[in-house]
């Protein structure tokens, strides 16, 4: 299965006449490398918990400006 970032890469590679492609393709790359990371650290935290609960630790962890 891929990830949503893993997908936008392979569209992104699809437009490579776009003149900021490679540029934006590296940066994909890059946060796709922290995407991954991202998923093995919370597999290792084993955070079980309900899904109410989950949104409100994605926006504690990922929404911090709001």
């Amino acid at each position: 299965m891929k990830t949503a970032m893993q997908e936008l890469i392979d569209e992104l590679k699809l437009i490579e006449a776009y003149p900021m492609s490679p540029l934006v393709l590296r940066i994909a790359t890059e946060l796709l490398e922290k995407e991954k990371e991202q998923i093995i650290q919370a597999f290792k935290t084993g955070y079980n918990v309900t899904e109410y609960d989950a949104d409100e630790y994605f926006d504690l962890i990922y929404n911090k400006n709001k």
